[in-house]
């Protein structure tokens, strides 16, 4: 049972039945002959894209017309007009979606290489260019080696002449111990 409202306002449908003493042989609102003219015109274009025929993408046109806009204007009314609808269907659209397909997958271990031999350790060996490499290395390592060995080399070789001209026949301690500076034996005595 459907219970009609009261209120005179939304009893009045909107409907244009065609002109003065020609009506057409349905009733259709305002909003469904708008709609439908909006329809009719994507409906055509896709067609024309498929390459279908002028005469048969018009009649199907109409065809698919009428079937999209009553389905369209099933879900206006007063209480839903029709940009209501087409904002709800716009954000429906448009709202962010939860994924569906999970990412990854379940572990197997189907593509995993198994060998019947077990590894064992081996020496390891190296290209030529990593060989040419550590040998440079080598070289680089040993001449700075021997840098510093003659470096060290020197050094006691001015430690020793320094010694040796500290202990000289004419030199004296002073009171400080060596190295305070030298003193000549009157100096030494005063």
């Amino acid at each position: 049972m459907r219970i009609r409202t009261d209120d005179e306002v939304y009893r009045v449908d909107a409907v244009w039945l065609g002109p003065p003493r020609a009506t057409m042989p349905w009733r259709a609102r305002y909003v469904a002959w708008g709609v439908g003219v909006f329809v009719f015109l994507i409906v055509l274009t896709v067609e024309r894209r498929l390459g279908i025929d002028l005469f048969w993408s018009i009649a199907w046109g109409i065809v698919v017309t009428i079937l999209l806009t009553r389905m369209i204007t099933s879900k206006i009314s007063h209480e839903r007009p029709l940009s209501a609808v087409s904002a709800m269907w716009l954000r429906e659209l448009t709202a962010p979606r939860e994924a569906t397909a999970g990412e990854g997958g379940a572990v197997s271990a189907t593509r995993v290489r198994v060998s019947t031999v077990r590894p064992t350790k081996q020496a390891k060996q190296t290209r030529p260019k990593q060989r040419k490499q550590q040998e440079q290395r080598q070289q680089r390592q040993k001449s700075k080696a021997e840098r510093n060995r003659a470096r060290a080399e020197r050094a006691r070789a001015k430690s020793r002449q320094r010694n040796q001209q500290r202990n000289r026949p004419g030199r004296q301690e002073t009171k400080r111990g060596r190295g305070g500076g030298v003193r000549t034996p009157r100096q030494a005595r005063s």
